[in-house]
């Protein structure tokens, strides 16, 4: 994941789009199975250590849930999975040969999880929340973490306070809003973490579509984290800035085709150029039929195709030359042909 000429590691973010029902979930890793993701995430959380029972619920949860009045405690009660649900899931992505993930939201899923996933995955929330990545941290896995909601100092130290047990981490440029309005994109910043850093850098997509993962990739993100569902218009806050099944295979694979066109940024003829070359560059040939011993004028000699003869660039090197042979119009200009 940490090379720059591997793979991008593709995370189908499921989140808390089963809505608590296991089997929703598991539709949701046959999803991501199905379009060829590299992992399936969840998020693993106790409501009641994650939120005050008042807390508020954020506009976009507001706006992208029916029931507008209860708090984000109540919603989140109901989207949580249980130990047994995940130890389940865990179980059923290894059959079906997709990486299980979960980002933890307290210390407690963190241990629970530490046997069941081979990375963690820290939200942009708890980027700032240093007791709690140097809690992580010390568990020696490698980490993703999120930088939503933080400017670049903040990052700097969520990096020293990780780096104190743990030197394998991968930072997700991200946009907190659900869906994030291209505006808040801001792309380059992925540049500037990878600049600032010098550690490997992808990108948490929360915009409606999928060109923006495209684009990341092609800026040299090595990891692509985007949600997905199984419906936009099933009830939750994360929906609908989710992508269904069709089209979290259509990023897939617009991401593959992304990989391989980008190269090894080496400028050179490529495989399938060679023949062409000869096809569509050019070469001098004879404007018309000449006799031996003509000195040759600039009006003698044209450039045209096919490029099988003297190139272009030694047109004046020819010019003032004698032929040795007589030559017809659209004959190829060649040194055999010239007197030195």
């Amino acid at each position: 994941m940490s090379k720059q000429n591997s793979k991008v590691f593709i995370i189908a973010e499921a989140g808390v789009n089963h809505n608590g029902n296991r089997d929703l979930a598991c539709r949701l890793i046959d999803s991501a199975k199905d379009a060829q993701a590299d992992a399936i995430k969840f998020q693993a959380f106790t409501a009641r250590k994650l939120v005050t029972f008042n807390a508020e619920k954020a506009h976009y949860q507001k706006i992208n849930t029916r029931e507008s009045n209860i708090s984000q405690y109540e919603m989140l009660k109901k989207l949580e999975l249980s130990r047994d649900d995940f130890i389940f899931l865990k179980k059923y992505a290894d059959q079906k040969g997709i990486i299980f993930l979960a980002t933890p939201f307290d210390t407690d899923s963190v241990d629970f999880l530490e046997p069941l996933v081979d990375r963690y995955k820290i939200s942009s929330g708890d980027c700032v929340n240093f007791p709690f990545l140097t809690y992580v941290a010390k568990k020696g896995k490698p980490i993703i973490v999120s930088t939503g909601m933080t400017t670049l100092d903040d990052v700097q130290k969520a990096i020293r306070t990780l780096k104190e047990y743990c030197e394998d981490i991968t930072l997700l440029h991200c946009t907190t809003n659900y869906p994030c309005p291209y505006e808040e994109v801001n792309l380059r910043a992925i540049k500037t973490l990878q600049k600032h850093f010098n550690l490997p850098v992808g990108y948490s997509d929360h915009t409606a579509g999928i060109e923006v993962s495209i684009a990341a990739t092609a800026l040299g993100a090595t990891v692509i984290e985007k949600h997905c569902t199984l419906d936009k218009n099933l009830e939750g806050p994360d929906h609908k800035a989710s992508l269904e099944p069709h089209e979290l295979k259509m990023m897939v694979e617009a991401i593959r085709n992304i990989e391989k066109a980008m190269g090894d940024g080496v400028k050179k003829l490529e495989k399938g150029e060679i023949e062409n070359k000869t096809v569509a560059q050019r070469s001098l040939v004879f404007s018309s039929s000449l006799k031996a011993g003509t000195i040759l004028s600039e009006s003698n000699v044209v450039i045209k195709r096919p490029g099988k003869g003297l190139p272009p660039e030694v047109f004046d090197d020819v010019i003032g030359k004698r032929l040795k042979y007589d030559v017809e119009a659209d004959d190829l200009v060649s040194w055999e042909l010239l007197e030195k």
